[in-house]
């Protein structure tokens, strides 16, 4: 498996959010956690990205993924490629 840079855009209380970072560990892939609770430039680069405010916004290497349920099949390709 190639290595990725994976940045995860969430919220404390997103389910889908839990979901991705459980899946991302499971499979041993390392990621970035942005936690926009924490920082307020986070929700700023989310919206630049996506024009939305809407996590988990997921970005891998170049693309970016809104949702992690929605794009499972998509994302687990890019993890495994």
């Amino acid at each position: 498996m190639a290595d990725k840079e994976i940045v995860i855009y969430t919220l404390p209380t997103c389910a889908d959010c839990h979901a991705a970072k459980r899946y991302f560990t499971e499979v041993g892939v390392q990621f970035l956690e942005k936690d926009c609770t924490t920082n307020s430039a986070y929700p700023k680069e989310v919206y630049d990205l996506t024009q939305k405010q809407t996590v988990p916004t997921i970005v891998i290497d170049e693309q970016v993924f809104v949702g992690f349920t929605d794009h499972f099949e998509q994302i687990q390709q890019l993890v495994k490629s």
